[in-house]
């Protein structure tokens, strides 16, 4: 039985900063730029992501950004576990390595988006049942309030939920996933209680 290849301590390491830098790439910041002359960041709830996108510049560059968000935390993830099985916490780390980027990118002086796309990519690969049921959840919630915050909040819940029963072995990376979230809606969570929030 051959003995599994042994990977140098650094390339972890650089994998994650890596990743870092890719979920720090502002997608939604470079499209409206470059196709509306917009400044996403002066209009609408001030967000990064793909739902002031589609607010500000269109729905059409929002589905693109949506797209790229949730695109830069599948390819890290998936690479990981294709290239270095080896190293079994890798694709956690990176899908939190991923998430964070997104959320504090340092191109931006570490104010960047919500989260929500990007959890969604490294989640769908690490755990795609729980995935798309919590993606059901927020459709139809979002279909219901027309709040993409709100939608986001309770498909959090959801996915709790069914990692804890689908895939426990994720729930820890879900958990500090949910923190990231929480923390990035606070504002959200506030204008909702008063019920100032934005639709979409």
């Amino acid at each position: 039985m051959p003995h599994p290849r042994r990977v140098r301590p650094l390339v972890p390491g650089i994998a994650i900063l890596l990743t870092y830098l890719l979920g720090a790439v502002p997608f939604g910041l470079v499209l409206a730029r470059r196709f509306a002359d917009i400044d996403v960041r002066t209009q609408g709830s001030g967000n990064i992501g793909a739902t002031n996108v589609a607010r500000v510049a269109g729905k059409r560059l929002g589905l693109a950004t949506l797209v790229l968000d949730i695109a830069k935390g599948v390819l890290p993830v998936l690479a990981a576990g294709v290239w270095l099985p080896e190293v079994p916490w890798l694709p956690s780390a990176l899908a939190i390595s991923a998430v964070v980027g997104h959320c504090w990118p340092v191109w931006l002086r570490f104010r960047g988006g919500k989260g929500v796309a990007t959890s969604a990519g490294v989640l769908l690969v690490l755990a795609p049942l729980p995935t798309l049921g919590a993606a059901a959840v927020w459709g139809a919630t979002f279909a219901v309030s027309k709040k993409s915050s709100l939608a986001a909040l309770v498909a959090l819940v959801a996915m709790l939920g069914l990692a804890g029963w689908l895939a426990l072995e994720v729930l820890p990376v879900v958990g500090v996933l949910g923190v990231v979230l929480v923390v990035r809606h606070v504002d959200n969570i506030r204008r909702l209680v008063s019920g100032s929030e934005l639709d979409v």
